[in-house]
């Protein structure tokens, strides 16, 4: 598949691939140069739970879930 480097230097990948591999908006990859002309592009996978706060935060039932201190683990 071909696709064109836009004037802003960006790539779109072709839907067939983006369906195939399930790639949604937002999703992050990391480009490495092989040599002249090849490159390798790879998903980087989120850490676990990333944005599980702001999720439960966004609750439609306000104040339901509420950040909370705790203490620092650094001295145990």
């Amino acid at each position: 598949m071909k696709t064109i480097v836009s004037s802003k230097g960006q790539i779109v990948l072709p839907a067939d691939i983006r369906q195939r591999d399930g790639i949604k908006p937002g999703q992050q990859f990391e480009v490495t140069r092989v040599d002249r002309g090849e490159y390798r592009l790879t998903r980087s996978d989120p850490a676990p739970n990333e944005g599980l706060t702001d999720w439960l935060l966004a609750c439609p039932e306000k104040g339901y879930f509420v950040p909370i201190r705790s203490e620092s683990t650094d001295t145990l």
